[in-house]
């Protein structure tokens, strides 16, 4: 975890969280007909936290797209995570990040007989079926970085309260850009579950009277592809010549964007925040494009992910609320309301911290 200076979580940060996870999922299909579960649980589903995880399993990472350096970094930490408990890992996924890439992915994965499938889902409801079938035919069910309709997996591994990342996102620009002016948000695809629910409160974050004179002008989708979001930007500041700053809460936009405006006429003039990793927004940081912008580790995610993965696979957890689990060097969770289990606060990363961090 990081050591850093933490960001400051609103006290309504975790009762938030439901607005954004609804109700927790039941389980699949057991792999054995017994009295227990592949893993060990009780067949009426209750926990066993100290049934030890199996050896063997087969876990599999399917990220919103593969080659995208923020889901390399995670799906590494899950594998590592893997290594850890003996497993089995795999990584598959879509080159593009379009709502229904991922079905064809989740199907052979089932029919590959995976314990565990991990996703990132780049549309909540375009995966379910599949991830239902899925479950039925046996496997546990993880999302992370970015749910599905709770009913369609067991665990969701988040990387922070939602409230929390509307309230980073906006206090950062504010700060950048002297508390007022026009703002934009670059987002990643218009479906993405965790990009929406974070737009959506930091509109409703803007509300409050210390960011009064604010205005969010318009939300554009630069899919999570790098030449679409450097051309989002390009045309945001040609349609919004007031323009101060912009939000880019996704790391593929926040890059694009900084690139494009490290080369403008517009570098240090227009303000940039968003979610990225320190390797790839080091350059512009230090040459003056960005002033901060914050990330947790996805690592850290990937690595928790696998962990919530092998404990379901081996009944330590069913997803109940109050389960608790081991992860590795990350220590002890316990599963949240939802079955939601969340890493914890992000760091914020600027010149004075960015070379302590190399992801």
């Amino acid at each position: 975890m990081f050591t850093s200076r933490r960001l400051r979580l609103g006290a309504t940060a975790l009762t938030l969280t439901a607005l954004v996870l609804g109700s927790a999922g039941c389980g699949g299909t057991t792999r054995e007909n017994s009295g227990t579960d592949a893993g060990g649980a009780q067949a009426s589903g209750a926990a066993n936290p100290d049934a030890p995880i199996k050896e063997g399993l087969k876990i599999a990472f399917l990220p919103k797209q593969v080659n995208n350096p923020y889901f390399t970094t995670a799906d590494n930490g899950g594998k590592e995570a893997v290594t850890e408990v003996k497993g089995e890992f795999k990584e598959v996924g879509p080159s593009e990040a379009s709502a229904s890439s991922q079905v064809s992915y989740i199907n052979t994965l089932s029919q590959q007989g995976m314990d565990v499938i991990v996703t990132s889902a780049n549309d909540p409801n375009a995966i379910c079926g599949a991830l239902n079938q899925a479950k039925a035919a046996g496997a546990k069910i993880v999302t992370f970085d970015s749910d599905t309709k709770p009913e369609c997996r067991q665990i969701f591994v988040n990387q922070v309260t939602a409230q929390g990342i509307a309230e980073n996102q906006v206090k950062l620009i504010s700060e950048q850009i002297g508390g007022e002016g026009e703002i934009a948000i670059l987002s990643a695809t218009a479906n993405a579950t965790n990009q929406n629910a974070w737009i959506e409160l930091m509109k409703q974050e803007l509300k409050k009277p210390e960011y009064s004179k604010i205005k969010l002008v318009t939300v554009a989708y630069g899919n999570d592809d790098d030449q679409k979001s450097f051309q989002e930007t390009q045309g945001l500041l040609q349609s919004y010549p007031n323009l101060k700053g912009i939000i880019s809460p996704t790391t593929v936009g926040v890059a694009a964007a900084a690139r494009y405006l490290s080369g403008s006429q517009y570098k240090g003039k227009v303000k940039l925040t968003g979610l990225g990793t320190p390797n790839q927004m080091r350059e512009y940081v230090k040459d003056g494009t960005v002033d901060a912008f914050a990330l947790w580790s996805p690592a850290d995610l990937g690595y928790l992910a696998a962990y919530a993965g092998a404990a379901l696979a081996s009944g330590q957890i069913t997803g109940a609320e109050g389960d608790k689990f081991k992860a590795g060097k990350l220590g002890e969770f316990t599963v949240g309301k939802d079955g939601v289990v969340v890493l914890g606060p992000p760091t914020v990363f600027d010149k004075n911290n960015i070379d302590q961090f190399q992801f």
